[in-house]
């Protein structure tokens, strides 16, 4: 086959797209510009969806990370990613965290975080929304660095047969490991819960 210039095809594996940035919908500024070093918890959060594989198909994650704690303050899973992932996820982060006005909420473009009840939302308590420049994932790097840490340390490790399995091994992860356990780099080798604590 090499001799005659003869390649194989081999097919793609099919990845879902979490972000949808083909809309019509208020694309807001990117108010964030890379400025990862926040002083003090619930200044900026940053939103984001990843996808996890299961034997029943894929079970989307959305999270909320604080930029200061580097804690996942929120999440939500759901066999779809439409506006109400990304609604329940920023309502519990708000009911934990009872941030103040002018808290910046920073995620990608995606039709989710661009939706008119996501951006009630954020007007209901009183925040700002920021988001990424178009294409540009290291607009959001801790939110992308967080789950590229879980899909290596849970999800590369697990095979899952139900989207409830999957549900119950990141609610362990995200909950009793990476804010309780987990020593950050970022935070100087504390946990997020710590970094918390001392911000208090």
């Amino acid at each position: 086959m090499r001799r005659h210039g003869i390649r194989a095809l081999a097919g793609r594996r099919f990845r879902p797209c979490t972000t949808d940035s083909r809309h019509d919908l208020p694309i807001a500024s990117n108010l964030l510009k890379q400025q990862f070093s926040v002083a003090l918890p619930n200044q900026v959060w940053l939103a984001d969806i990843t996808y996890l594989p299961t034997a029943e198909g894929w079970l989307y994650l959305a999270a909320v990370l604080d930029l200061a704690t580097r804690k996942i303050v929120g999440w939500s899973m759901r066999d779809h990613m439409r506006t109400e992932l990304t609604s329940a996820v920023l309502m519990m982060a708000t009911q934990r965290q009872r941030p103040s006005a002018r808290l910046i909420c920073h995620s990608d473009r995606g039709s989710q975080y661009a939706a008119e009840a996501y951006r009630r939302q954020l007007a209901d308590i009183q925040a700002i929304p920021s988001m990424s420049r178009a294409g540009c994932c290291y607009d959001n790097a801790p939110m992308e660095s967080f789950f590229h840490t879980l899909k290596v340390e849970l999800v590369h490790q697990r095979q899952w047969a139900t989207r409830d399995d999957a549900r119950r091994d990141l609610f362990a992860y995200i909950e009793g490991y990476y804010n309780r356990q987990r020593l950050h780099s970022a935070l100087g080798y504390i946990t997020p819960e710590q970094a918390e604590r001392n911000a208090g």
